[in-house]
């Protein structure tokens, strides 16, 4: 079953959870190079469709972190460094 993605204005919006020792790594390695990100917490109420998306793309698990990029790609817990990879792509800048 295909699943549409959920709606971002951001290039870059990450799936979290709070208990998530992976999501803390990712956003802490972002966080340390001022990267921007969306942040949607997908224990929270009202989630169930982000959590179907999830499901969707990681083979019917709901993992965390997964990220949703403006051009309708996404990873399932990326290094920090491939996200600011996708990002300046995304950006159309060569850093």
């Amino acid at each position: 079953m295909t699943v549409a993605a959920p709606e971002t204005t951001e290039h870059v919006t990450i799936f979290y959870a709070d208990w998530c020792p992976f999501c803390a790594k990712l956003l802490k390695g972002l966080n340390r190079t001022e990267t921007p990100y969306a942040l949607v917490d997908a224990e929270a109420e009202g989630t169930e469709d982000i959590n179907e998306w999830i499901k969707s793309v990681n083979d019917g698990n709901r993992i965390v972190p997964t990220v949703l990029y403006s051009d309708g790609t996404y990873e399932t817990n990326p290094p920090a460094s491939a996200v600011r990879a996708k990002l300046a792509e995304l950006d159309g800048s060569t850093k």
